[in-house]
């Protein structure tokens, strides 16, 4: 496939090798105002904002996924295969699972299980765990513990279904799953299978075992800056 593709306006080398990718196209404008310097829009098909930028002098890109796993699907194969970027790092949002976790607490995915059909399109004569780049998995966490953040390491849940119920999501939470979200499954297979790099940290924006907990579209948009701030020192 020739670039710009059906679903990014972008030429070539108006990517960063690292790209961070939260799913709301605010979200990425907001980082792109806020930590960015000389950002310029480098995509704006369907209203997913890309920008490209200095962060402390080095060039960082952003740019929105969407939402669940076909979207980013499209996003990062593009991004890994046509536009020659070598990390991708989801900072999005999740739903705790793991009782310890509280709003606004940071989940670093070292893991992603799935209830997706998605690794099908692999053929593989088995089952596939999707798991992210130790490199940036190390980068991140000696990041959160230098910033002093609340965060836990280990696998998350990209579920097809955002109203996931109670009782599946408690059969998660038996094996020690620390979160829902409905990305990084996909972005971990597609890093694999381009021999690339992905990483997923989410801050948790709602609890769905305790009713009542969980955070505004506002508050998702603007301030998760942690998360942010992570995956930018380490970008």
């Amino acid at each position: 496939m020739s670039i710009p593709t059906p679903h990014i306006e972008a030429k070539l080398g108006d990517f960063a090798r690292t790209v961070l990718m939260p799913g709301d196209p605010k979200r990425a404008n907001f980082i792109a105002r806020t930590y960015l310097t000389d950002a310029k829009l480098i995509n704006d098909v369907r209203g997913v904002q890309g920008y490209t930028g200095l962060y402390k002098g080095k060039p960082v890109s952003v740019m929105a996924s969407g939402m669940g796993i076909p979207s980013i699907g499209i996003y990062s194969y593009e991004l890994f295969n046509f536009y020659n970027v070598e990390n991708i790092i989801r900072i999005g949002s999740a739903g705790a699972i793991h009782p310890d976790l509280r709003i606004r607490d940071i989940v670093i995915a070292q893991g992603a299980c799935t209830n997706s059909e998605f690794v099908k399109q692999f053929n593989l004569p088995g089952s596939f765990a999707p798991i992210s780049s130790y490199a940036l998995l190390k980068k991140a966490v000696d990041q959160a513990e230098k910033m002093g953040v609340r965060y836990m390491v280990g696998n998350i849940l990209s579920s097809d279904t955002f109203y996931d119920d109670s009782a599946s999501l408690g059969s998660w939470q038996k094996m020690g799953v620390l979160a829902v979200e409905m990305e990084s499954a996909g972005l971990y297979c597609n890093a694999a299978r381009a021999g690339k790099n992905a990483l997923c940290i989410c801050t948790i924006s709602d609890c769905p075992f305790s009713p009542g907990q969980d955070c505004t579209a506002e508050e998702r948009q603007e301030s998760f800056t942690k998360m942010m701030e992570i995956a930018l020192e380490i970008a």
